[in-house]
Protein backbone atom coordinates (compact mmCIF):
# COMPACT_ATOMS: atom_id res chain seq x y z
CA UNK A 1 0.00 0.00 0.00
CA UNK A 2 3.00 2.55 0.14
CA UNK A 3 3.38 2.33 -3.31
CA UNK A 4 0.65 4.75 -4.99
CA UNK A 5 -0.04 4.39 -8.92
CA UNK A 6 1.23 7.03 -10.67
CA UNK A 7 -1.46 9.31 -12.57
CA UNK A 8 -3.30 7.78 -15.05
CA UNK A 9 -2.92 4.07 -14.16
CA UNK A 10 -5.72 2.34 -12.42
CA UNK A 11 -6.01 2.99 -9.05
CA UNK A 12 -7.68 -0.52 -7.42
CA UNK A 13 -7.95 -1.34 -3.90
CA UNK A 14 -4.42 -2.80 -4.04
CA UNK A 15 -2.58 0.63 -5.86
CA UNK A 16 -4.30 3.31 -4.99
CA UNK A 17 -3.71 6.42 -7.20
CA UNK A 18 -2.56 9.74 -5.21
CA UNK A 19 -4.65 12.29 -6.25
CA UNK A 20 -4.97 16.54 -4.70
CA UNK A 21 -7.47 15.05 -1.88
CA UNK A 22 -6.13 11.81 -0.75
CA UNK A 23 -5.88 8.84 -1.82
CA UNK A 24 -8.39 7.25 -4.99
CA UNK A 25 -9.52 3.63 -4.94
CA UNK A 26 -11.57 2.68 -8.15
CA UNK A 27 -13.72 -0.67 -7.53
CA UNK A 28 -15.24 -2.85 -10.62
CA UNK A 29 -17.47 -5.26 -9.15
CA UNK A 30 -17.11 -8.71 -10.90
CA UNK A 31 -21.04 -9.07 -10.37
CA UNK A 32 -23.20 -7.22 -12.76
CA UNK A 33 -24.78 -5.20 -10.01
CA UNK A 34 -24.89 -4.64 -6.03
CA UNK A 35 -28.09 -5.12 -3.73
CA UNK A 36 -29.09 -1.74 -2.18
CA UNK A 37 -28.08 -2.80 1.10
CA UNK A 38 -24.32 -3.59 -0.05
CA UNK A 39 -24.14 -0.46 -1.99
CA UNK A 40 -25.29 0.97 1.29
CA UNK A 41 -22.43 -0.48 3.79
CA UNK A 42 -20.05 0.66 0.74
CA UNK A 43 -20.83 4.23 0.99
CA UNK A 44 -20.92 4.05 4.78
CA UNK A 45 -17.45 2.58 4.53
CA UNK A 46 -16.40 5.65 2.16
CA UNK A 47 -18.02 7.80 4.80
CA UNK A 48 -15.72 6.24 7.75
CA UNK A 49 -12.11 6.13 5.49
CA UNK A 50 -12.59 8.63 2.60
CA UNK A 51 -13.68 12.01 2.78
CA UNK A 52 -17.29 10.99 2.00
CA UNK A 53 -17.06 11.46 -1.69
CA UNK A 54 -18.25 8.55 -4.30
CA UNK A 55 -18.31 9.02 -7.82
CA UNK A 56 -19.33 6.85 -11.38
CA UNK A 57 -17.04 7.23 -13.65
CA UNK A 58 -17.55 8.09 -17.32
CA UNK A 59 -16.57 3.87 -17.83
CA UNK A 60 -18.76 2.91 -15.26
CA UNK A 61 -16.54 2.31 -12.48
CA UNK A 62 -16.61 2.93 -8.84
CA UNK A 63 -14.50 5.41 -6.92
CA UNK A 64 -14.07 6.50 -3.72
CA UNK A 65 -11.85 9.45 -2.81
CA UNK A 66 -10.04 11.12 0.46
CA UNK A 67 -8.44 8.06 1.46
CA UNK A 68 -5.51 7.46 3.61
CA UNK A 69 -2.36 5.07 3.93
CA UNK A 70 -3.99 3.73 6.68
CA UNK A 71 -7.83 4.06 5.31
CA UNK A 72 -7.03 2.54 2.22
CA UNK A 73 -6.46 -1.43 4.12
CA UNK A 74 -9.26 -0.79 6.25
CA UNK A 75 -11.64 -0.09 3.44
CA UNK A 76 -10.13 -3.62 1.23
CA UNK A 77 -10.71 -5.29 4.32
CA UNK A 78 -14.24 -4.14 4.83
CA UNK A 79 -14.64 -4.78 0.92
CA UNK A 80 -13.49 -8.09 1.56
CA UNK A 81 -16.06 -9.08 4.32
CA UNK A 82 -18.58 -7.27 2.62
CA UNK A 83 -18.12 -10.13 -0.20
CA UNK A 84 -17.99 -7.51 -3.02
CA UNK A 85 -15.03 -9.30 -5.95
CA UNK A 86 -13.38 -6.74 -7.86
CA UNK A 87 -12.39 -7.57 -11.83
CA UNK A 88 -8.88 -7.52 -12.17
CA UNK A 89 -6.49 -8.18 -15.48
CA UNK A 90 -7.57 -7.00 -18.45
CA UNK A 91 -11.01 -4.89 -18.69
CA UNK A 92 -13.16 -6.64 -21.19
CA UNK A 93 -16.26 -4.46 -20.52
CA UNK A 94 -20.22 -5.06 -21.62
CA UNK A 95 -23.11 -2.83 -21.42
CA UNK A 96 -24.66 -2.13 -17.95
CA UNK A 97 -28.35 -4.08 -19.43
CA UNK A 98 -25.87 -6.98 -20.89
CA UNK A 99 -28.79 -9.99 -21.21
CA UNK A 100 -31.55 -8.43 -19.72
CA UNK A 101 -31.90 -6.04 -22.65
CA UNK A 102 -35.06 -7.04 -25.26
CA UNK A 103 -33.43 -4.73 -27.55
CA UNK A 104 -30.01 -6.20 -27.52
CA UNK A 105 -28.99 -7.88 -30.73
CA UNK A 106 -26.86 -10.77 -28.99
CA UNK A 107 -25.86 -11.29 -25.31
CA UNK A 108 -22.14 -9.95 -25.31
CA UNK A 109 -21.51 -11.57 -21.83
CA UNK A 110 -20.23 -15.12 -23.14
CA UNK A 111 -18.09 -13.37 -25.88
CA UNK A 112 -16.32 -10.50 -23.44
CA UNK A 113 -15.82 -14.41 -21.58
CA UNK A 114 -14.09 -15.60 -23.78
CA UNK A 115 -12.06 -13.27 -24.23
CA UNK A 116 -10.93 -12.74 -20.57
CA UNK A 117 -10.28 -16.83 -21.06
CA UNK A 118 -8.09 -16.20 -23.49
CA UNK A 119 -6.31 -13.24 -22.52
CA UNK A 120 -4.96 -15.18 -19.36
CA UNK A 121 -4.33 -18.43 -21.30
CA UNK A 122 -1.98 -16.02 -23.55
CA UNK A 123 -0.54 -14.33 -20.24
CA UNK A 124 -1.12 -11.13 -21.27
CA UNK A 125 -2.37 -9.89 -18.12
CA UNK A 126 0.54 -8.23 -17.15
CA UNK A 127 2.14 -8.07 -20.01
CA UNK A 128 -0.13 -4.71 -21.26
CA UNK A 129 -0.79 -1.66 -19.54
CA UNK A 130 -3.11 -0.76 -17.15
CA UNK A 131 -5.22 1.59 -19.40
CA UNK A 132 -5.91 -1.07 -22.19
CA UNK A 133 -9.22 -2.49 -22.55
CA UNK A 134 -11.91 -4.12 -24.68
CA UNK A 135 -15.04 -3.63 -25.25
CA UNK A 136 -18.05 -6.17 -26.20
CA UNK A 137 -20.86 -4.47 -27.08
CA UNK A 138 -24.48 -6.55 -28.11
CA UNK A 139 -26.36 -3.32 -28.86
CA UNK A 140 -29.76 -2.21 -27.67
CA UNK A 141 -30.49 0.67 -25.39
CA UNK A 142 -28.04 0.94 -23.85
CA UNK A 143 -24.61 0.65 -26.11
CA UNK A 144 -21.05 1.45 -25.34
CA UNK A 145 -20.27 3.61 -28.59
CA UNK A 146 -19.48 6.87 -25.96
CA UNK A 147 -16.18 4.36 -24.37
CA UNK A 148 -13.09 4.47 -25.77
CA UNK A 149 -11.06 0.78 -25.77
CA UNK A 150 -8.01 -0.17 -27.58
CA UNK A 151 -10.49 -2.80 -28.98
CA UNK A 152 -13.99 -2.91 -29.98
CA UNK A 153 -16.81 -5.55 -30.14
CA UNK A 154 -19.82 -4.79 -31.71
CA UNK A 155 -22.56 -7.29 -32.65
CA UNK A 156 -24.17 -6.28 -36.13
CA UNK A 157 -27.64 -7.67 -37.47
CA UNK A 158 -27.13 -10.93 -40.02
CA UNK A 159 -29.28 -13.67 -41.02
CA UNK A 160 -27.31 -16.09 -40.06
CA UNK A 161 -24.81 -16.60 -36.78
CA UNK A 162 -23.65 -13.78 -34.64
CA UNK A 163 -21.24 -11.71 -36.60
CA UNK A 164 -18.91 -8.77 -34.95
CA UNK A 165 -17.48 -5.41 -36.16
CA UNK A 166 -14.16 -5.78 -34.78
CA UNK A 167 -12.44 -2.28 -34.43
CA UNK A 168 -9.55 -0.68 -32.53
CA UNK A 169 -8.51 2.89 -30.86
CA UNK A 170 -11.44 4.54 -30.38
CA UNK A 171 -15.11 5.02 -29.95
CA UNK A 172 -18.08 4.19 -31.79
CA UNK A 173 -17.11 7.13 -33.68
CA UNK A 174 -13.65 7.48 -34.31
CA UNK A 175 -12.35 3.50 -33.79
CA UNK A 176 -10.86 2.35 -36.71
CA UNK A 177 -12.85 -0.60 -38.57
CA UNK A 178 -11.03 -3.82 -39.20
CA UNK A 179 -13.22 -6.41 -39.79
CA UNK A 180 -16.53 -7.98 -39.41
CA UNK A 181 -16.17 -12.07 -38.23
CA UNK A 182 -17.75 -14.81 -37.00
CA UNK A 183 -17.69 -15.26 -33.26
CA UNK A 184 -14.21 -17.67 -33.28
CA UNK A 185 -12.34 -15.07 -35.61
CA UNK A 186 -13.46 -11.93 -33.97
CA UNK A 187 -11.83 -13.45 -30.43
CA UNK A 188 -9.06 -14.34 -32.17
CA UNK A 189 -8.80 -11.13 -33.66
CA UNK A 190 -9.13 -9.19 -30.41
CA UNK A 191 -6.51 -11.16 -28.45
CA UNK A 192 -4.18 -10.61 -31.35
CA UNK A 193 -4.22 -7.17 -31.40
CA UNK A 194 -3.95 -7.21 -27.65
CA UNK A 195 -0.55 -9.59 -28.29
CA UNK A 196 0.49 -6.98 -30.56
CA UNK A 197 0.40 -4.36 -28.23
CA UNK A 198 1.94 -5.99 -25.50
CA UNK A 199 5.49 -6.57 -27.84
CA UNK A 200 5.17 -2.90 -27.89
CA UNK A 201 5.69 -2.45 -23.79
CA UNK A 202 3.08 -1.71 -21.05
CA UNK A 203 2.64 2.21 -22.45
CA UNK A 204 1.57 0.72 -25.85
CA UNK A 205 -2.23 0.97 -27.22
CA UNK A 206 -3.59 -0.05 -30.62
CA UNK A 207 -3.31 3.62 -31.66
CA UNK A 208 0.15 2.59 -31.90
CA UNK A 209 0.21 0.06 -34.18
CA UNK A 210 1.89 0.08 -37.60
CA UNK A 211 -0.87 -0.27 -40.92
CA UNK A 212 1.11 -3.54 -41.80
CA UNK A 213 -0.31 -5.01 -38.51
CA UNK A 214 -3.85 -3.19 -38.98
CA UNK A 215 -4.03 -4.87 -42.58
CA UNK A 216 -3.19 -8.08 -40.96
CA UNK A 217 -5.82 -8.25 -38.66
CA UNK A 218 -8.06 -6.86 -41.14
CA UNK A 219 -7.58 -9.81 -43.40
CA UNK A 220 -7.72 -12.56 -39.91
CA UNK A 221 -10.80 -14.71 -41.08
CA UNK A 222 -12.23 -11.68 -42.89
CA UNK A 223 -16.24 -12.08 -43.70
CA UNK A 224 -16.38 -8.66 -45.63
CA UNK A 225 -14.63 -6.48 -47.38
CA UNK A 226 -13.05 -3.14 -45.98
CA UNK A 227 -15.16 -1.21 -48.68
CA UNK A 228 -18.30 -2.49 -47.38
CA UNK A 229 -16.96 -2.05 -43.18
CA UNK A 230 -19.95 0.30 -41.43
CA UNK A 231 -17.41 3.78 -41.25
CA UNK A 232 -16.92 4.93 -37.18
CA UNK A 233 -18.38 8.23 -38.12
CA UNK A 234 -22.22 7.08 -39.13
CA UNK A 235 -21.98 4.72 -35.37
CA UNK A 236 -25.05 7.27 -33.30
CA UNK A 237 -24.01 7.49 -30.01
CA UNK A 238 -26.63 5.52 -27.18
CA UNK A 239 -28.70 7.38 -25.29
CA UNK A 240 -27.53 8.53 -21.65
CA UNK A 241 -28.06 5.72 -19.37
CA UNK A 242 -30.65 8.50 -17.41
CA UNK A 243 -34.55 7.30 -17.52
CA UNK A 244 -36.95 4.15 -17.33
CA UNK A 245 -35.55 0.99 -19.79
CA UNK A 246 -37.60 -2.07 -20.43
CA UNK A 247 -36.02 -5.06 -19.67
CA UNK A 248 -36.89 -8.56 -20.62
CA UNK A 249 -38.61 -8.36 -17.16
CA UNK A 250 -39.60 -5.62 -15.80
CA UNK A 251 -37.94 -2.22 -15.95
CA UNK A 252 -34.48 0.04 -15.00
CA UNK A 253 -34.28 3.53 -13.77
CA UNK A 254 -31.70 5.24 -14.35
CA UNK A 255 -30.50 7.85 -12.35
CA UNK A 256 -26.89 10.23 -12.81
CA UNK A 257 -24.99 11.57 -10.40
CA UNK A 258 -23.75 15.34 -11.07
CA UNK A 259 -20.62 15.59 -12.61
CA UNK A 260 -20.19 12.04 -11.82
CA UNK A 261 -20.06 12.57 -7.91
CA UNK A 262 -22.38 12.92 -4.69
CA UNK A 263 -21.47 12.41 -1.21
CA UNK A 264 -21.49 9.26 -0.04
CA UNK A 265 -24.68 9.90 2.16
CA UNK A 266 -26.72 10.89 -0.64
CA UNK A 267 -26.15 7.98 -1.84
CA UNK A 268 -26.66 6.08 1.34
CA UNK A 269 -30.52 7.96 1.01
CA UNK A 270 -31.08 7.17 -2.43
CA UNK A 271 -30.04 3.27 -1.74
CA UNK A 272 -32.09 3.46 1.16
CA UNK A 273 -35.60 4.94 -0.37
CA UNK A 274 -34.61 2.37 -3.49
CA UNK A 275 -34.65 -0.94 -0.84
CA UNK A 276 -38.00 0.67 0.61
CA UNK A 277 -39.60 0.92 -2.99
CA UNK A 278 -38.14 -2.74 -3.30
CA UNK A 279 -35.54 -2.35 -5.80
CA UNK A 280 -33.69 -5.70 -5.74
CA UNK A 281 -29.87 -4.34 -7.58
CA UNK A 282 -28.33 -1.29 -8.29
CA UNK A 283 -25.80 -1.48 -11.61
CA UNK A 284 -23.14 1.00 -12.49
CA UNK A 285 -23.80 2.24 -15.34
CA UNK A 286 -21.17 4.07 -18.29
CA UNK A 287 -22.28 8.05 -18.23
CA UNK A 288 -21.91 8.16 -14.49
CA UNK A 289 -25.09 6.89 -13.13
CA UNK A 290 -26.93 4.05 -11.50
CA UNK A 291 -29.52 1.55 -12.83
CA UNK A 292 -32.30 0.50 -10.22
CA UNK A 293 -33.70 -2.96 -10.99
CA UNK A 294 -36.42 -4.71 -9.72
CA UNK A 295 -38.97 -2.26 -8.05
CA UNK A 296 -42.40 -1.75 -9.44
CA UNK A 297 -43.30 -0.07 -12.51
CA UNK A 298 -45.30 2.16 -10.01
CA UNK A 299 -42.19 3.41 -7.63
CA UNK A 300 -40.24 5.43 -10.18
CA UNK A 301 -41.65 8.47 -9.73
CA UNK A 302 -41.26 8.39 -6.13
CA UNK A 303 -37.89 7.30 -6.33
CA UNK A 304 -37.25 10.20 -9.05
CA UNK A 305 -38.40 12.49 -6.84
CA UNK A 306 -36.48 11.87 -4.02
CA UNK A 307 -33.39 11.45 -6.17
CA UNK A 308 -34.20 15.26 -7.22
CA UNK A 309 -34.75 16.41 -3.42
CA UNK A 310 -31.35 14.55 -3.63
CA UNK A 311 -29.30 16.43 -6.09
CA UNK A 312 -29.06 13.72 -8.49
CA UNK A 313 -30.01 14.02 -12.12
CA UNK A 314 -32.97 12.32 -13.30
CA UNK A 315 -33.86 13.52 -16.89
CA UNK A 316 -30.93 12.89 -19.88
CA UNK A 317 -32.02 16.18 -20.37
CA UNK A 318 -30.67 18.11 -17.84
CA UNK A 319 -27.77 20.41 -18.77
CA UNK A 320 -25.49 19.05 -16.09
CA UNK A 321 -24.98 15.81 -17.95
CA UNK A 322 -23.09 17.82 -21.02
CA UNK A 323 -20.88 19.48 -18.31
CA UNK A 324 -17.68 17.22 -17.27
CA UNK A 325 -16.27 18.36 -13.94
CA UNK A 326 -13.31 17.09 -11.37
CA UNK A 327 -13.54 18.16 -8.09
CA UNK A 328 -11.60 21.30 -8.32
CA UNK A 329 -11.09 23.74 -5.17
CA UNK A 330 -11.32 23.03 -2.37
CA UNK A 331 -11.71 19.35 -2.18
CA UNK A 332 -8.79 18.56 -4.63
CA UNK A 333 -5.53 20.32 -3.36
CA UNK A 334 -4.60 20.97 -7.20
CA UNK A 335 -7.71 22.07 -8.09
CA UNK A 336 -6.86 26.27 -8.96
CA UNK A 337 -10.87 26.65 -9.43
CA UNK A 338 -13.86 25.95 -7.36
CA UNK A 339 -15.09 23.32 -10.63
CA UNK A 340 -18.38 22.48 -8.97
CA UNK A 341 -20.08 25.91 -8.43
CA UNK A 342 -18.75 27.30 -11.89
CA UNK A 343 -20.49 24.10 -13.52
CA UNK A 344 -23.67 24.48 -11.86
CA UNK A 345 -24.31 28.29 -12.02
CA UNK A 346 -23.65 27.55 -16.24
CA UNK A 347 -25.87 24.93 -15.89
CA UNK A 348 -28.44 26.99 -14.51
CA UNK A 349 -28.13 29.91 -17.04
CA UNK A 350 -27.48 28.74 -20.29
CA UNK A 351 -29.30 25.25 -20.46
CA UNK A 352 -30.81 25.89 -24.13
CA UNK A 353 -27.10 26.60 -25.59
CA UNK A 354 -25.37 23.38 -23.82
CA UNK A 355 -25.56 20.92 -26.65
CA UNK A 356 -21.54 20.18 -26.64
CA UNK A 357 -19.12 18.90 -23.81
CA UNK A 358 -18.37 21.72 -21.69
CA UNK A 359 -15.18 20.70 -19.68
CA UNK A 360 -14.37 22.10 -16.37
CA UNK A 361 -10.93 21.44 -14.71
CA UNK A 362 -9.35 22.55 -11.67
CA UNK A 363 -5.87 22.20 -13.27
CA UNK A 364 -4.21 21.16 -16.36
CA UNK A 365 -4.11 17.48 -15.79
CA UNK A 366 -7.91 17.20 -17.01
CA UNK A 367 -9.22 14.25 -14.95
CA UNK A 368 -12.84 14.52 -15.68
CA UNK A 369 -12.53 14.97 -19.41
CA UNK A 370 -9.15 13.92 -20.68
CA UNK A 371 -10.10 13.94 -24.14
CA UNK A 372 -10.92 17.42 -26.35
CA UNK A 373 -13.61 19.63 -25.51
CA UNK A 374 -15.55 21.82 -27.42
CA UNK A 375 -14.94 24.55 -24.51
CA UNK A 376 -12.70 23.76 -21.27
CA UNK A 377 -12.11 26.23 -18.46
CA UNK A 378 -8.66 24.92 -16.79
CA UNK A 379 -7.56 26.32 -13.89
CA UNK A 380 -4.17 27.73 -13.51
CA UNK A 381 -2.01 30.40 -11.84
CA UNK A 382 -3.54 33.25 -14.34
CA UNK A 383 -6.89 32.29 -13.10
CA UNK A 384 -9.31 30.35 -15.35
CA UNK A 385 -8.38 30.24 -18.90
CA UNK A 386 -10.85 29.09 -21.98
CA UNK A 387 -9.46 26.26 -23.88
CA UNK A 388 -11.11 25.81 -27.39
CA UNK A 389 -11.64 22.19 -29.17
CA UNK A 390 -8.88 20.65 -27.21
CA UNK A 391 -7.64 18.99 -24.08
CA UNK A 392 -7.06 20.67 -20.69
CA UNK A 393 -3.55 20.62 -21.06
CA UNK A 394 -3.53 22.90 -24.24
CA UNK A 395 -2.51 26.42 -23.90
CA UNK A 396 -5.72 28.56 -23.18
CA UNK A 397 -6.32 31.40 -25.58
CA UNK A 398 -8.04 33.50 -23.16
CA UNK A 399 -8.51 34.02 -19.21
CA UNK A 400 -10.85 35.60 -16.64
CA UNK A 401 -10.77 35.80 -12.60
CA UNK A 402 -11.84 32.04 -11.22
CA UNK A 403 -14.26 33.41 -9.63
CA UNK A 404 -15.66 35.06 -12.67
CA UNK A 405 -15.72 32.15 -15.08
CA UNK A 406 -19.41 31.10 -15.69
CA UNK A 407 -20.00 34.76 -16.46
CA UNK A 408 -17.35 34.23 -19.50
CA UNK A 409 -19.20 31.23 -20.68
CA UNK A 410 -22.75 33.24 -20.50
CA UNK A 411 -21.42 36.18 -22.63
CA UNK A 412 -20.17 32.75 -24.85
CA UNK A 413 -23.19 31.57 -24.81
CA UNK A 414 -24.84 34.56 -25.54
CA UNK A 415 -22.16 35.26 -28.56
CA UNK A 416 -23.90 31.58 -30.09
CA UNK A 417 -27.17 32.59 -29.39
CA UNK A 418 -26.99 36.06 -31.70
CA UNK A 419 -24.71 34.21 -34.45
CA UNK A 420 -25.50 31.19 -35.10
CA UNK A 421 -27.63 29.66 -38.67
CA UNK A 422 -30.93 28.60 -37.85
CA UNK A 423 -30.65 24.77 -37.12
CA UNK A 424 -26.87 24.81 -36.50
CA UNK A 425 -25.60 23.13 -33.61
CA UNK A 426 -23.96 25.34 -30.97
CA UNK A 427 -20.81 23.20 -31.01
CA UNK A 428 -20.53 23.92 -35.06
CA UNK A 429 -21.49 27.29 -34.49
CA UNK A 430 -18.12 27.89 -32.07
CA UNK A 431 -16.23 25.96 -34.76
CA UNK A 432 -17.20 28.55 -37.36
CA UNK A 433 -16.83 31.58 -34.50
CA UNK A 434 -13.49 30.88 -34.20
CA UNK A 435 -11.00 30.45 -31.53
CA UNK A 436 -9.78 34.32 -31.38
CA UNK A 437 -13.42 35.79 -31.27
CA UNK A 438 -14.29 33.29 -28.58
CA UNK A 439 -11.80 33.81 -26.36
CA UNK A 440 -12.34 37.61 -26.86
CA UNK A 441 -15.85 37.50 -26.00
CA UNK A 442 -15.06 35.24 -22.69
CA UNK A 443 -12.89 38.10 -21.58
CA UNK A 444 -14.79 41.02 -21.51
CA UNK A 445 -15.95 42.69 -18.41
Amino acid sequence: MNAFSRRGACPALSAPMQTGDGLLVRLNPVAEGLSPKLLIELAESALRYGNGIMEVTARGSLQIRGLTTESVALLAAEVDVLGIVVRTGVPVETGPLAGIDPQEIADPRLMAGRIRMAVEEAGLATRLGPKVAVIVDGGGQLTLDGVAADVRLKVVRSDIASRWLVSVAGDGQTARSLTVADEDAARDIAVAALRMVAEKGREAHTRDLSGRQLASLASWHSTAPPSVMPEGGAVEHSRLAIGLFNLNNGHALGIGLPYGSMPADKIVALAQKALALGATEIRLAPGRALLFLGQPADTSQPLQQTAADLGFVIAPTDPRTRVAACPGAPACASGRIATRDIAEAIAAENAETLDFTLHISGCAKGCAHPGPAALTIVGDENGAGLVVNATAKALPAGYRPGYDAARGISRVAAMIRSARFQGEAAAACLTRLGTAGIAETYKQE
